[in-house]
């Protein structure tokens, strides 16, 4: 079984539902992944405008 991607924010969600932007528009075709622990002071997480800790794919379809 694929996980599935919010297609908005792509956060990694276990739900039908996501939990940060409450889109329902899930997709199980993505590509990469990082894992944010502190969206304050990451960098990465500023260019990819997250703002929340959680596992990301890096692009969603």
């Amino acid at each position: 079984m694929k996980r599935k991607v919010c297609k908005k924010c792509k956060l990694f969600v276990k739900e039908s539902v996501c939990p940060i932007c409450q889109s329902s528009d899930l997709s199980e075709n993505w590509q990469g992944r990082v894992y944010i622990l502190d969206a304050d002071k990451s960098e990465v997480a500023k260019k990819a405008e997250i703002k929340n800790k959680g596992e990301y794919a890096i692009k969603a379809r």
